[in-house]
């Protein structure tokens, strides 16, 4: 027998309902004061910079901001025909006995491929642009299925090769696609290869972390068993880690896949070919039905792209890992 067995008044009451709910009532209006002084704070910041970056720059932003769509005025087609016009490489009236000049040109840029039969120019562009994002997706793919595994902490076969393959995988995702995409448009010339490279190098990075983080969530009790009857590393990762992660492998690949056909759009944009750099022409000049049509094809094109990725990533993890399980 206690002491507070044979004194009942020196055990403490439980807290009544009443004092419960002040409590909460305390606590709330102590977080809500806290989150109100924080916006403030964020609020009072966001004025800050705006009004530092509206001295510091020579156009002002908000003596121009009643002008902030005249440029897209300046991209509204004359005749919305000129958009159908120009995704087909269809003559246009509006460009009739040169009137216009390039920028009713449609039917120039047709890629003719034999007899009368043509490719719209704006399609073998948008192809183009998809082989670069599907190319670089599986050069990433193939590099970093083995560079996860050595950078797993499960599965690595050694310390010092998984900080070095981390370090690795952490300089290929640490500058931008469009940056490296520059830097080889200038050392291999403009073109597709310097998407490639540059897409590609970035998927190896950004695809090798996701991997690495599913190989170590991993169920590691076939890999004790294939320890125990003398498996080699190889044959542990083939046999024991890639039944278990290459559903996710393939479900991460497939969104890299959508990520990068955005990426060789904006690539484009400096050398690396395919409907970005023809967009960007479009733009700069003012090209009305030339950039509608662009944008169409684009949105139209990346719908197909998510459409189908989410198609081919049901059918290889399965229509059970998509339902809400009870």
């Amino acid at each position: 027998m206690t002491i507070a067995d044979t004194h009942p008044n020196m055990q403490s009451a439980p807290p009544s309902a009443k004092e419960i709910g002040d409590a909460w009532s305390k606590m709330v209006a102590k977080r809500r004061l806290y989150t109100g002084i924080g916006l403030v704070i964020l609020l009072v910041a966001f004025v800050s910079s705006v009004r530092f970056a509206d001295e510091s720059n020579a156009g002002h932003f908000f003596e121009r901001l009643p002008h902030l769509f005249d440029f897209l005025s300046w991209l509204i087609p004359k005749d919305w025909n000129d958009v159908y016009r120009a995704l087909f490489d269809l003559p246009s009236p509006n460009g009739a006995n040169g009137a216009g000049g390039e920028e009713f040109n449609f039917p120039l840029g047709r890629v003719y491929v034999w007899g009368n039969f043509y490719i719209p120019e704006y399609f073998e562009l948008m192809i183009i642009t998809i082989n670069v994002a599907l190319v670089s997706t599986i050069i990433g793919f193939v590099f970093a299925v083995p560079l996860a595994f050595f950078a797993a902490r499960n599965m690595s076969p050694s310390h010092p090769v998984r900080l070095v393959t981390k370090r690795i995988m952490e300089f290929l995702r640490a500058f931008p696609e469009i940056v490296i995409a520059g830097l080889f448009s200038a050392i291999l010339s403009i073109g597709p290869i310097a998407a490639i490279i540059a897409v590609g190098l970035h998927t190896i990075g950004a695809l090798g972390k996701l991997f690495y983080e599913v190989v170590e969530n991993i169920d590691m009790k076939p890999d004790e068993g294939m320890r125990a009857v003398g498996a080699s590393w190889t044959e542990r990762v083939r046999f024991a880690a890639m039944p278990q992660v290459l559903p996710n492998f393939a479900s991460y690949a497939l969104l890299r896949l959508e990520i990068n056909v955005r990426a060789s759009t904006i690539i484009g944009a400096v050398g690396g070919g395919g409907i970005g750099e023809e967009l960007k022409l479009s733009i700069s000049r003012g090209f009305g039905a030339k950039t509608m049509a662009l944008v169409l094809l684009l949105f139209v094109t990346i719908i197909a792209v998510d459409q189908f990725s989410a198609w081919l990533r049901r059918r290889l993890v399965g229509e059970h890992a998509f339902l809400l399980q009870h």
